[in-house]
């Protein structure tokens, strides 16, 4: 029983993280298309770049890690 609930604090922790990283990549993107469309040569800000690229593997490492968890649901290995 102590399992389960530690597995499914996990679980609640890495939708958090999804979340959170899901609305960071998003708000990453919108400001990409933004900066691209307001500047006259078509090219957003390095910063900018530098931070979707950083949002953009935050995001894959939180889907790798969602990938992980449901393997191990799949094997059995949780509940």
């Amino acid at each position: 029983m102590d399992k389960r609930k530690t597995w499914r604090e996990q679980e609640q922790q890495l939708v958090e993280r999804w979340n959170a990283a899901a609305e960071r990549y998003r708000d990453a993107q919108a400001a990409l298309s933004s900066q691209s469309s307001a500047n006259s040569d078509g090219a957003p800000t390095e910063e900018c770049m530098l931070e979707a690229e950083a949002a953009r593997a935050e995001y894959e490492a939180v889907r790798k890690q969602v990938a992980r968890m449901k393997a191990e649901f799949s094997a059995g290995k949780r509940y």
